[in-house]
């Protein structure tokens, strides 16, 4: 018999252990094995260069994370039973499934309209096929229509599992030390009151910390202006790839990639189709990076000056405004692209607009709620006597623009 109880060595949490058959069978699918290709901070190494982890690792962490605050909350007196204590560790394992090749940047540009989420519950649902029934529970658990409410809140609220060993882990291999959150002792304060996920009132100072990172590792990481240049310039690739393909050109992809870059697909679409669900599972960061490069020596100058100018990492500059950059700015800058020889056709392809937003904490949406000492419930907002938290649930907004400096198409 092969012994599937595996232990992994995991450089954030030292060991991790699969202690189950089915999730290492799970961890074993080739639907879960892609992960291992797929960067969990897509282009930030661009910005950070030991930003170079994997969906893997994330997801083995959040399983990990997952099996600690289960084990915490039995000892505390709750009845989690043994296929529970499975099944939620097999929605966190699987929970990144339908992310594609550098997550968001391509779900924009080749899937509009059909968020990873969906994929994911369609990938679970055709791993539950396989293997006949035995996701049933986690599935359950994945949508939060499981009876018992708080197994879907430790899989995706603002206190889950996911969000705590991301931050942990993308602060370790940026670097970027404000970003971790002791998330060990985060667990050790959970607990559940009236079928909610709730944290004990000694636990306020931890959340706190939890949700002040939170914020800084949006604007240090994830929001970073070189990194939102770099995922600029590889939608605007895309955008262009596709609008060649669909008007002829025959473009390098693999034929996974070519089968996405030359039709549209619906969620509709990957529920009907088995084969389309595995075209999916055959793209990774591996087959965008390979088509940029055959694409660097592409006739169409767009295509292949966008294409050299990200391998080479000649980004972009890019400029943070606190309200909608002026008319005049975004003209001043079409003419000097267009002095350098961009044609007014070509401009949208080199100069871009958008906008991020930053709030650590939805508290409308999503509230984190506290266990008093004497049994009260109150959001976290009001529990905690630190007038930053309330800070944290406003939305700042900032708007960018970026665009190719000193770019030439013709010699």
């Amino acid at each position: 018999m092969l012994n599937k109880r595996k232990i992994i060595n995991d450089p954030v949490y030292g060991f991790i252990s699969i202690y189950s058959d089915l999730l290492y069978d799970l961890v074993e699918h080739p639907y879960f094995q892609r992960l291992r290709r797929i960067k969990q901070l897509g282009l930030a190494d661009m910005v950070y260069p030991g930003a170079l982890h994997t969906r893997f690792h994330h997801a083995l962490g959040a399983m990990h994370l997952m099996g600690q605050a289960l084990k915490v909350l039995q000892e505390k007196g709750h009845l989690i039973w043994e296929p529970e204590l499975e099944a939620a560790q097999i929605a966190i394992l699987l929970h990144d499934l339908g992310h594609g090749p550098f997550s968001h940047v391509l779900e924009s540009v080749m899937l509009p309209g059909v968020p990873h989420e969906s994929i994911t519950l369609v990938m679970m649902k055709e791993l539950n096929r396989q293997m006949n029934g035995r996701l049933d529970m986690a599935i359950q658990m994945f949508e939060g229509t499981y009876p018992r409410r708080f197994f879907h809140q430790m899989i995706s609220s603002q206190l889950d599992m996911d969000r705590m060993d991301y931050l942990n882990r993308d602060s370790f291999y940026t670097g970027v030390i404000e970003g971790s959150i002791g998330a060990d002792r985060l667990i050790k304060m959970l607990d559940i009151s009236k079928d909610q996920l709730v944290v004990e009132e000694k636990g306020l100072l931890s959340i706190e910390n939890f949700l002040h990172a939170r914020r800084l590792m949006y604007w240090q990481v994830y929001l970073h202006k070189t990194l939102l240049s770099a995922q600029a310039m590889l939608t605007q690739i895309l955008y262009r790839a596709r609008e060649l393909t669909e008007n002829g050109e025959k473009l390098f992809a693999t034929p996974d990639f070519a089968r996405f870059l030359k039709n549209r697909f619906s969620l509709t679409d990957f529920d009907a189709s088995t084969d389309l669900l595995e075209s999916f599972n055959g793209l990774d960061d591996n087959d965008v990076w390979a088509s940029v490069k055959g694409w660097r020596t592409h006739s169409d100058p767009v295509l292949s000056k966008l294409s050299e100018m990200l391998l080479n990492r000649n980004l972009f500059k890019i400029n943070f405004y606190d309200s909608p950059p002026e008319p005049e700015l975004l003209d001043q800058l079409r003419e000097q692209l267009l002095h350098s020889g961009i044609s007014e056709s070509e401009v949208p392809y080199f100069l871009i607009t958008g906008e991020t937003t930053n709030w650590a904490y939805a508290k409308e949406q999503d509230p984190i709620r506290v266990k008093m000492k004497n049994g009260d419930l109150l959001d976290i907002a009001d529990a905690s006597d630190i007038p930053t938290i309330e800070a944290l649930t406003k939305i700042v907004r900032k708007y960018y623009v970026c665009w190719g400096k000193n770019v030439s198409l013709r010699g």
